[in-house]
């Protein structure tokens, strides 16, 4: 079986959720998509957010300055809350700013950024930075963009938090790597969040850091599910397995997003996109019952074997 990715029903996204999976709830009545709890807090989010790295370096480009404010919001409209971003991210802080002020400046947002410096002595005014770009009076989260000056940042992060300048921290890492000294950090450090790659491919996270994030009460937003589009490529060329309706999955996209928003650690995924259509569907994955452990297995053996 095979779907195109800009193919999927639209009508999935006006879906119901009875008989969830435990400890799951719809983010919003009626609507898609289910959310997690955050631990700390008990704050739902929803398990399907919105990155930024890529799609959203626009510069002044007026036309895809509109088009990214689009994504947005659609992605709004459809329960998303999370969107993510970064001072590495070119004038992406500033395209989210763009289109959070044409929207409104939506209530549902839940803003996260990051601090990447070198010096200890620039977080402090490189986050007001970022927060002037996204033009919101504080940030629901701040994170320690992939273990640059951890230490120093974490103490700053920190005392934010005390003050309510912030109210989550975290720590970030992406491409599989320095997950000992990640583990180190969430075993030792106060963090709310941790943010890593994982999907049906890297898988390393399994091992140890999603369970510690679970054992420690610590929300795991998950970068890279496509690996920035390169499995969905792959992919595409393949059939969906015949058994695809039990993963309750409509094309290839769906299939590796809820493979990684099934595992019970993950808090968040955060795929990118450009597109009105794909954002849409992308929260569609996150709607009625989630894949269990063994169905899960099963997902990530076939796509082993393509």
């Amino acid at each position: 079986m095979q779907i195109n990715r800009r193919n999927v029903l639209k009508g999935s996204m006006a879906a119901t959720f009875a008989g969830t999976a435990a400890g799951l709830v719809p983010a919003r009545a009626m609507a898609a998509p289910l959310a997690r709890p955050l631990a700390s807090t008990g704050e739902l989010l929803p398990l399907v957010g919105l990155g930024s790295w890529i799609t959203f370096n626009v510069g002044n480009n007026q036309k895809l300055l509109d088009a990214s404010a689009d994504v947005m919001a659609a992605f709004f409209e459809g329960g998303g809350r999370m969107i993510d971003s970064s001072p590495m991210y070119g004038s992406a802080q500033a395209t989210i700013g763009y289109g959070l002020k044409k929207l409104g400046m939506p209530e549902t947002l839940f803003s996260a950024d990051k601090v990447w410096t070198s010096s200890a002595g620039n977080g402090s005014p490189q986050i007001e930075q970022s927060r002037s770009h996204w033009g919101v009076p504080k940030f629901d989260l701040v994170q320690v963009h992939n273990l640059v000056a951890w230490r120093e940042h974490l103490e700053l992060l920190q005392t934010m938090k005390t003050a309510g300048d912030v109210k989550y921290i975290g720590i970030t890492t992406s491409h599989g790597r320095r997950h000992t000294e990640l583990e180190d950090i969430m075993t030792s450090q106060p963090v709310d969040f941790v943010q890593l790659t994982y999907n049906v491919e890297d898988r390393e996270a399994e091992q140890r850091l999603l369970p510690l994030a679970r054992e420690r009460g610590i929300a795991v937003i998950v970068n890279r599910p496509f690996q920035r589009g390169y499995l969905v490529e792959r992919l595409s060329s393949s059939p969906l397995p015949d058994w695809v309706a039990e993963t309750g999955a409509a094309s290839w996209a769906q299939f590796l997003l809820r493979f990684v928003i099934s595992h019970p650690a993950v808090t968040c995924a955060i795929p990118a996109t450009s597109k009105v259509a794909h954002v849409r569907e992308n929260l569609a994955a996150a709607s009625g019952q989630l894949p269990d452990a063994a169905l899960r297995k099963r997902m990530a053996d076939y796509v082993g074997q393509l």
